[in-house]
């Protein structure tokens, strides 16, 4: 169990850094959004890699197709899957989120044999 923890946690590190080398044209917002994603939503929602499974969707700039009232919902209420972040994350961190995520682009479909 502990391994297991340990590997987890190892995985989410590394993915969330390979995202975190995007180029630097993030807005201080976008970078503070960056920030946040990775600490309370990364675990989750960050790319898979290594042939680890996510527990959420890998979320992107069509998220929520491209509403952010939708996306700010989903965040402050949670779904049957996910908690609610309304009494964790401030409003600006959400805001801040939210704006990062719609500088994440849509991953290239893999292509079919």
């Amino acid at each position: 169990m502990k391994q297991t923890f340990v590997a987890t946690a190892v995985l989410a590190l590394a993915t969330a850094s390979s995202w975190a080398q995007q180029p630097d044209t993030l807005t201080d917002k976008q970078a503070h959004g960056r920030q946040v994603f990775a600490q309370s939503c990364g675990v989750c929602h960050l790319q898979a890699s290594m042939g680890a499974k996510t527990y959420g969707p890998t979320l992107n700039k069509a998220s929520g197709n491209g509403n952010d009232d939708i996306v700010r919902t989903f965040i402050m209420e949670g779904t049957p899957r996910m908690p609610a972040f309304k009494h964790y994350l401030k409003p600006a961190e959400v805001d801040a989120i939210i704006d990062y995520v719609r500088t994440v682009p849509v991953a290239a479909a893999a292509p079919t044999k």
